[in-house]
């Protein structure tokens, strides 16, 4: 999956960052030629500003499922700050998307949040929308299993994406970190299964993401999370970075 823009960084950063909704697409037909198979996508505002809007999400999708129809499309419910956890859903509730990520942390910031919560996984479970859990740290995965076997969160099945590291690089990626998710997932298996994915910071990104497939995850890779290549150089744009980690797969598990 390639996370092409995020809901902070622009053409400041890097000026292949794409913020229009053209430029996204392009930068997606780009990143599928190089061997991505799904996209995380993030939309803005006519100012470059992170946005959730149900129309505006709808409208794009409906572009790229005719452009990329074997695509995987997830959108974001990121709050950056900007948006509480009831307009984060009811976002998804209105644009009821096949897929989507959100992060535990911005649904629960306290336990009070619990009830609503659980009300809007159980609506997400019930009407085929296909959450993708943001966790940030093994305590945060521990506290999603909790959540399980609690009945907070409805389902026998979930897809997890794990954040390894930090943009501020105060939390470096690395990949030795990986196993320590893995392994919780192993301990859970017997009444629980994941379809997970990794994604990280900096030029150790590659290595990292090469970890995760490595131990049986995915890779979410692109310039949401780093701009760098494995050697430290900085890529030309979102499919070089998808071309480095794709030439690196073993033949088998390239799509």
């Amino acid at each position: 999956m390639v996370a092409t823009n995020g809901a902070r960084r622009g053409q400041a950063d890097h000026p292949a960052i794409p913020l229009t909704d053209d430029a996204l697409i392009d930068t997606v037909l780009a990143c599928e030629a190089r061997g991505a198979q799904g996209v995380h996508l993030h939309i803005r505002d006519n100012k470059g500003m992170h946005l959730l809007d149900a129309s505006h999400y709808r409208a794009l999708l409906n572009r790229l499922e005719v452009l990329v129809p074997q695509m995987y499309l997830q959108v974001t419910s990121e709050s950056a700050g900007l948006y509480e956890a009831a307009e984060q859903q009811a976002m998804v509730r209105e644009l009821k998307p096949k897929f989507v990520s959100v992060a535990l942390r911005e649904m629960v910031r306290s336990t009070d949040d619990w009830p609503r919560a659980t009300e809007f996984y159980t609506w997400a479970a019930n009407n085929d929308v296909e959450i993708q859990h943001i966790l940030y740290a093994p305590e945060e995965l521990q506290s999603f299993l909790d959540a399980i076997e609690a009945g907070r969160i409805p389902g026998s099945h979930h897809l997890l994406l794990f954040v390894l590291g930090s943009y501020d690089g105060s939390k470096k990626s690395e990949p030795a970190q990986v196993a320590v998710f893995s392994q919780m997932l192993a301990t859970a298996a017997a009444r629980i299964s994941f379809d997970w994915m990794l994604c990280a910071f900096g030029k150790e990104e590659t290595d990292c993401l090469l970890e995760a497939i490595r131990l049986g995850g995915k890779a979410r890779i692109g310039f949401e999370n780093s701009f760098h290549n494995a050697d430290g150089t900085v890529a030309k744009d979102n499919a070089e970075r998808v071309a480095e980690l794709y030439s690196r797969l073993p033949p088998d598990q390239r799509g």
